[in-house]
């Protein structure tokens, strides 16, 4: 179920005060835990921590336009949910994670990169804390290069070099500015010494 909300203050107002209660407190333990580079905003209607464009211009290859997300939280229709790219892809955290909650002993609802739950009570906040702390942005953009589709590795060099381009161009035509404010000044020096 995915919202429509543009802020994740807006996000927030329209859940139900239980399931914002328990979102809030996902969202608190995330942003505690969150190394340093992630940023947070709304990222497919939902709650999202994710690489920046300005960290990874790639983007996701799914959706360019899109900055590489790391973790979302969400209310679906039935339940609330967790998404965690580490959990999907990375079988090292994968599998401490879920070492990490079973030990807890709470019910683990899990599909193959979310973590499903009906209330707060269900989720030992401590866990998926760590599981976030654990992933540094250098570490997930070397794994998402590693393991992203072959078809999107391309475009992601085509917006590497269109970056370097546009910042190539726009070196070229400040330099091109210099040197016409330098000729216009020379001109207008000739003009007034009367050469």
């Amino acid at each position: 179920m995915q919202s429509r909300a543009v802020t994740v203050g807006e996000y927030l107002k329209s859940l139900p005060n239980d399931r914002r209660e328990a979102v809030s407190a996902i969202r608190r333990v995330i942003k505690q835990n969150l190394p340093k580079g992630y940023g947070e905003g709304m990222q497919y209607g939902m709650l999202g921590y994710f690489v920046p464009h300005s960290v990874y211009p790639a983007g996701y290859h799914c959706d360019p336009k899109q900055p590489l997300p790391f973790v979302s939280v969400a209310s679906q229709k039935n339940h609330m949910a967790i998404y965690m790219m580490c959990i999907y892809g990375m079988q090292e955290h994968r599998d401490w994670f879920v070492k990490a909650w079973e030990a807890t002993g709470k019910k683990l609802d899990m599909g193959k990169g979310c973590v499903r739950f009906k209330k707060i009570e269900d989720v030992p906040l401590e866990v998926v804390g760590e599981a976030i702390a654990r992933v540094p942005v250098e570490e997930l953009v070397a794994f998402y290069e590693a393991n992203r589709p072959a078809s999107a590795k391309g475009s992601a060099k085509k917006v590497t070099k269109k970056a370097a381009s546009k910042k190539a161009v726009t070196k070229k035509a400040a330099a091109k500015k210099v040197v016409k404010k330098t000729s216009k000044k020379a001109a207008l020096g000739k003009k007034a010494s009367g050469r």
